[in-house]
Order: structure tokens, then C-alpha cells, then sequence
């Protein structure tokens, strides 16, 4: 979800989008096409979504997970980052939202690397592990319920090699995590996180400013 953009007026953002974004077409389409859908403001921005397939290209990523798949706007971009044999394994619990996605992951050539697994991403990610995959991963990204967030977390940690890179996404909520005032349970849940992952010393960090707040943690 990219509720806000933080610290950037719209004269500056669409300065940088003019002068950074290379969005797929069929990406560009189906984010024009997530937009007009209830809940359309769930889906990532475009510049976290070249930002993240920077990333998968940097670390040499041949095998990603996501967690909450929505429309598949930032799986587009994820597998668009793959090498042609790589492979994406999304979780999402909706064949409805998801389905709006695979006409544009098929027009963009990359439906063959995505793995979609409908079910509830826990269940998915043990068994992910059950098949042996602890440590044969190089990617993932959770922008899903946030109360699950932090079983999220510690399953791609096991999940992910070492040097392997997750991103989590809706770190600042609105700025809701920085007001001690506010105590949705989704706001204690990502504050947890929030605590948790500053001390995580399983991990390099980085909070970023992108969306509605993006954290990176590279597996030590």
C-alpha cells in the first residue's frame, strides 16, 4: 500500500518520475487499471517498484516470495527483474484481486516465473519450508496483513539466504506509528516490527521513506 509520499510535493515527485521511472507497459497498465478498483490505493507506487527490481537485479535474485499479491502490480516488477528462469512465489488468500493481474503478467511476458499460491501465506510459507527451502531463497517482500507481519518475517528470514534481502512495506502507516496515541491493532503490530527489526541483529537495516515507509533487511 503507498498511502502517502513522504517529504515530496507532487511538482517534485512527478519530476522525479519524469526523469527516473521506466515503467513496463503492461505495468503501467495495470496500475492505471488497480487505481480505478476499490481499495485501488493498496498497490505500490511505481518508483518503489522500480526500486525493488533494482534490488532483485542487484543481489543477483533468481527466487523471490511475496506475500500479499493484491492486483499484482509490484509482482509484475519483481518478476520482470527474474532471470528468464527465475521464479516468483506469491501468497495472496484472494483469486479475485489477483486475477485482475494475470493478463498483464502474461503480457509482460514474465507469467511463466510467478508461482501463485492462494491459501493464507503462513500456511504457504511452512510449507515452503517443510519442502526444504530454508536458506534458498534470495528475495521477499510482505505488504499483507499486518498483525501477521511479524510470523511474516520470521518465516522469510528462515526462508532467505544469507545475503538475501527482504523488503517490508506500510513501516509508517500513515505516520499512525509515531503517534503514541494511536493503538489500532494493525498500528501495534507494525510498531512491534518497527522495535523488533532496530534491534534485529540477524540483520542490516534500512527504514525508508518511499510510499508508506519501506524497510530493507539484508540477512546476515
Amino acid at each position: 500500500m503507498s498511502r502517502r509520499t513522504w517529504g515530496i510535493d507532487e511538482k517534485v515527485r512527478k519530476y522525479l518520475l519524469d526523469h527516473s521511472l521506466r515503467e513496463p507497459p503492461a505495468a503501467a497498465e495495470l496500475r492505471a487499471v488497480t487505481a480505478k478498483l476499490p481499495y485501488g490505493g493498496m498497490q505500490i507506487s511505481p518508483e518503489q517498484g522500480q526500486l525493488m527490481a533494482l534490488l532483485v537485479q542487484s543481489i543477483g535474485a533468481r527466487r523471490a516470495i511475496e506475500i500479499g499479491t493484491f492486483t499484482g502490480y509490484s509482482a509484475l516488477w519483481v518478476a520482470s527483474a527474474l532471470p528468464a528462469d527465475g521464479r516468483l512465489v506469491c501468497c495472496d488468500v484472494s483469486a479475485e484481486w489477483t486475477a485482475v493481474g494475470k493478463p498483464y503478467w502474461e503480457k509482460a511476458g514474465v507469467a511463466g516465473r510467478i508461482d501463485l499460491r492462494i491459501g493464507p501465506a503462513m500456511a504457504t510459507l511452512d510449507r515452503l519450508l517443510d519442502d526444504g527451502g530454508a536458506e534458498a531463497y534470495d528475495f521477499a517482500f510482505i505488504d499483507a496483513d499486518k498483525t501477521g507481519y511479524d510470523g511474516y518475517y520470521e518465516r522469510c528470514l528462515k526462508l532467505l539466504r544469507r545475503g538475501g534481502l527482504i523488503g517490508i512495506d506500510n513501516v509508517l502507516w500513515g505516520g499512525d506509528v509515531a503517534d503514541p496515541k494511536k493503538r489500532s491493532d494493525d498500528t501495534l503490530a507494525l510498531r512491534a516490527l518497527n522495535d523488533k527489526l532496530h534491534r534485529d541483529e540477524r540483520v542490516t537495516l534500512s527504514m525508508l521513506p518511499i510510499g508508506d515507509g519501506l524497510t530493507l533487511a539484508l540477512k546476515r
